[in-house]
């Protein structure tokens, strides 16, 4: 369902906006993340209460680009406690991210949304590295003791994007499945629109996307 939303969301917006490269790939240079890079993001790896090796991406994936912005589409998954406390880290000092107190509000309010969605095992214990830095998950759906070590692994991950996108000169616009439109005389919520996008609504997704970016 991710891939339909952002798949309508390019066909939406294509006929009016230039020079975006879907499924955009960057990949990570590590010599950007030495010193002050590595101090920050140790800061989010041991807000998860992480151990061992700091763990780096060796590439980023977008949903599209357009010019130096980046963009992600965050589902329910993204939402919950391990990411506010990333949010709350140096990163978020040291760079100006405009999503950032909206996110940090999803986080408090969607967190039941993320339950429903992210116990499958798949998520809820992550591949092997979310158990060997993160330690062994609780029963699924169990947030008490050490919680989940995928969901960990997903905000610091989430972390690393913000970081090191900004690190290499992009500017990461992450939009929430929560996001409301002001649109055809009432808010709509971006993922109905997505789902099924009439041609009505169009211009104004548009000029929705355009205000992010300029």
């Amino acid at each position: 369902m991710h891939h339909l939303k952002v798949q309508h969301l390019l066909q939406v917006i294509s006929a009016e906006v230039d020079d975006i490269e879907s499924e955009f790939r960057l990949g990570v240079n590590p010599s950007y993340l030495e010193g002050k890079g590595e101090l920050l993001l140790k800061e989010v790896f041991e807000s998860l209460n992480g151990t061992g090796k700091l763990p780096v991406l060796e590439a980023l994936k977008f949903d599209f680009k357009i010019n130096r912005f980046v963009f992600i589409y965050d589902d329910e998954i993204h939402f919950n406690r391990y990411r506010l406390n990333t949010l709350k880290t140096g990163i978020y000092d040291a760079f100006s991210y405009p999503w950032l107190d909206a996110y940090k509000r999803l986080c408090r309010t969607y967190e039941k949304d993320c339950l429903k969605a992210g116990v499958q095992e798949r998520i809820w214990n992550g591949p092997p590295l979310a158990g060997i830095v993160f330690g062994k998950s609780e029963e699924n759906g169990d947030l008490s003791g050490n919680g989940s070590a995928g969901w960990k692994l997903n905000a610091y991950n989430d972390a690393q994007y913000d970081l090191i996108s900004r690190l290499h000169g992009y500017k990461l616009i992450r939009i929430p499945q929560y996001e409301t439109l002001m649109i055809g005389g009432g808010l709509k919520k971006l993922d109905d629109l997505l789902r099924n996008p009439k041609e009505e609504y169009q211009k104004g997704i548009v000029n929705w996307l355009l205000r992010k970016i300029n």
